[in-house]
């Protein structure tokens, strides 16, 4: 089995490319419609949503424009990256104001960040 892609929210298409683009490094697709019927179909929300890719050889996420959307305040459920440069990620996050949590796991650090709307992501070292 092989996941395809992982379609998430953004509230705002300059969040998105803050994350996905400046800080992940993937390349963005041109945006595009999602009808309100059709939102309305798959996700029983009745709005017209901008839904923008973002992708590279690994990977995939369609990220769709919305602000109708909260993430909880408890939230558990998260994406896992793994990263080459673990430690140079972690610089880059800082420096695009990204919030690190370096949680300590026995003899490990697990990392963790967020996106520009809360979403969660753990960060692994490949």
């Amino acid at each position: 089995m092989l996941l395809k892609h992982a379609g998430l929210t953004c509230s705002t298409e300059d969040n998105a490319d803050k994350f996905y683009r400046d800080l992940l490094g993937l390349k963005k697709s041109e945006p595009k419609s999602l009808s309100a019927d059709l939102s309305q179909a798959i996700f029983n929300l009745d709005a017209e949503l901008q839904m923008i890719n973002y992708m590279d050889d690994n990977i995939h996420f369609e990220i769709f424009i919305t602000n109708q959307l909260s993430t909880s305040q408890r939230q558990i459920e998260h994406l896992c990256l793994e990263v080459d440069d673990l430690t140079g990620f972690i610089e880059k996050c800082r420096s695009l104001q990204v919030v690190v949590a370096l949680i300590p796991k026995g003899d490990k650090t697990l990392t963790f960040i967020k996106d520009f709307d809360g979403k969660l992501f753990e960060i692994k070292q490949r």
